[in-house]
């Protein structure tokens, strides 16, 4: 089970948001290369990045950021990006930058065709974020609501040749209330693909039932307000995860 450390920016500094409103953000550094080394030194064998600003502008917008945390990290422990990502251009520049995962979310659901060509001209290095409330996959920042179900979208672009999916339950994220293990558990069960969980991770107990579910298709989870609180301690985790899964 990988535990995966968020670095959410937002105007370059590392932030959590609650349910995703950019109006109720609390800032935990000022440094993100700083905040990427912390989780390093904690045992990190991912990271995820969140351009948030760039998740509301459609383009990319906290680069400075995302490029000082790839020199700070080098190219031993992999990093995931996601956020205004929106065009082929964009996708290959982070990944000439060193990103060695593209989270497509938003356009992933408005343009499908743009994530099948994603995957077509980068495969292995597209990751599907898919946001839900309900079952129902949410876009815009998660301001918008679709008629979508998470299952069926999920499936068509696990034929696309998506890498992963990081399934987020928005109601539930950045309010440290305990991740949404049943759902996830059936999107993995749908999917061949490795599922992110995502959203709500409170403490340990929630990593020993992610663990429980490993076989299933649950892979990682990503680990954000808990770890930055303290609520839970990030090397401990994955200590913890390391000894169940062995």
């Amino acid at each position: 089970m990988l535990l995966i450390p968020a670095i959410d920016l937002k105007d370059g500094k590392c932030v959590r948001l609650q349910q995703g409103d950019m109006n109720a953000s609390t800032t935990f550094g000022d440094d993100p290369a700083a905040m990427a080394r912390r989780w390093l030194d904690a045992g990190a064998r991912r990271l995820h990045l969140v351009d948030l600003n760039g998740a509301f502008a459609g383009k990319p917008v906290n680069e400075g950021a995302v490029k000082s945390i790839l020199r700070a990290v080098g190219e031993d422990v992999p990093v995931q990006l996601g956020g205004g990502i929106r065009d082929l251009d964009t996708i290959e520049r982070y990944l000439d930058d060193g990103i060695r995962y593209v989270i497509i979310g938003t356009a992933a659901v408005k343009n499908p065709g743009f994530l099948k060509d994603a995957c077509s001209a980068f495969g292995g290095h597209i990751i599907v974020g898919l946001d839900a409330k309900d079952g129902r996959v949410a876009t815009d920042g998660w301001s918008k609501l679709t008629g979508h179900e998470v299952v069926d979208l999920a499936r068509k672009f696990e034929d696309y040749g998506v890498e992963s999916v990081i399934y987020t339950d928005i109601g539930r994220d950045g309010m440290l209330t305990g991740v949404n293990v049943e759902a996830t558990v059936r999107l993995a069960q749908a999917l061949t693909i490795p599922v992110i969980a995502s959203g709500g991770l409170a403490g340990m107990e929630d990593i020993e039932r992610l663990c429980a579910v490993r076989s299933e298709g649950v892979a990682g989870v990503i680990c954000g307000r808990s770890i930055y609180t303290g609520s839970l301690d990030f090397a401990a985790a994955q200590a913890r995860a390391d000894a169940l899964s062995a």
